[in-house]
């Protein structure tokens, strides 16, 4: 087969997400290196190290540094990133991984968690870990990447090729709130921007923001399956409703619109006294209940994906052929890039 993208760079290669990026990677032809935290390769939640992880380079790396890992850059034709946290308890990964719902539920109600290493798989993370790994991560490495010198391009038969050099983001869809903090999504749409923002002065690389709804895995994730599939139903449901007929998830909307306030209408802060820090401002209260109930109306509407179909999804957005594939890719436009409709 074919490689779409000779060497790839994917950033915790040995998470959820990141381990099925490196699996699809590898069976298009492509050479995988991975950076993580521990620089350990992917294992299941069984215990159990797959073959095909022998064919990727692990690496042990700081995204937050990249001096750990600039070396790899030069040759890295993209790069993946796809470290990231919902909770700032990051207990909740192993919890998910192993199906152990109480743990979860602690989780969710511990919120913050402890301190620790903010880029561990697994463990529980500082407050601020939105902002250093949803956020900030991504920035280094993309800060990186870019400054990096690419090498062997002369191994292309097409020069025009050359040009492209992708550089792919996990964000996510704003579904979650208020159930998750809405740090969670604000970071991930500010790194959004904000690699937008550095990439109009390259113009040679290509930013891809991948936003997700709800990733499920019936193994890896079992915990997920059910909540994904009341999700796919209601999904399913309101794309049979008549046009005119109300839905939960528009009767949200309306009322996420009586809330909404000037600067979330035309983008302009309204002028209002400055609020204590006891006494957080109105505008600020209904701006943040609308958010809250127009993400749970999106979370109503947009169906889940399977994490291997995000994996293929990411993959076709390497190919720099797809110089197209570029700027947000929504679980729609996942769909059409996997021909998933065809396949279902």
């Amino acid at each position: 087969m074919e490689a779409l993208a000779q060497k790839i760079l994917v950033v915790g290669g040995n998470g959820f997400i990141g381990s099925a990026v490196c699996k699809a990677a590898l069976a298009r032809g492509m050479q995988v290196t991975s950076i993580s935290s521990s620089g350990r390769p992917y294992r299941t939640p069984q215990g159990h190290t797959p073959a095909w992880t022998s064919k990727v380079e692990w690496r042990k790396a700081d995204a937050l540094l990249p001096e750990t890992y600039a070396d790899l850059l030069p040759g890295a034709d993209a790069v993946v990133h796809t470290i990231g946290a919902l909770l700032e308890d990051g207990s909740y990964k192993a919890a998910l991984a192993k199906g152990d719902f109480p743990r979860l539920v602690r989780a969710f109600a511990n919120g913050s968690g402890e301190q620790g290493n903010p880029l561990a798989c697994g463990g529980a993370a500082p407050k601020g870990s939105y902002e250093m790994l949803n956020r900030d991560s991504a920035l280094r490495v993309c800060e990186a990447f870019v400054a990096s010198k690419p090498v062997n391009y002369s191994r292309n038969d097409n020069p025009e090729t050359c040009k492209d050099r992708p550089f792919v983001y996990l964000s996510a869809e704003d579904i979650s709130r208020p159930i998750i903090p809405s740090r969670y999504i604000e970071t991930k749409h500010e790194a959004e921007q904000r690699i937008t923002r550095l990439l109009r002065d390259h113009p040679g690389y290509r930013g891809v923001f991948i936003r997700p709804s709800v990733v499920y895995h019936a193994h890896q994730r079992p915990l997920v399956s059910p909540l994904a599939a009341l999700i796919d139903l209601s999904a399913s449901l309101h794309t049979k409703v008549p046009k005119g007929v109300p839905t939960p998830s528009s009767v949200l909307r309306t009322l996420g619109s009586m809330f909404s306030t000037p600067a979330s209408s035309s983008g302009v802060a309204p002028m209002t006294p400055p609020a204590t820090p006891s006494s957080p401002s109105s505008s600020t209260f209904t701006s943040g209940v609308s958010s809250a109930l127009n993400s749970m109306a999106n979370a109503l509407t947009i169906p889940p994906i399977h994490a291997d179909h995000v994996a293929e999804a990411i993959c076709i957005a390497l190919d720099p052929r797809r110089t197209d594939v570029k700027g947000v890719v929504g679980v729609k436009e996942m769909r059409v890039l996997i021909g998933w409709h065809e396949k279902a």
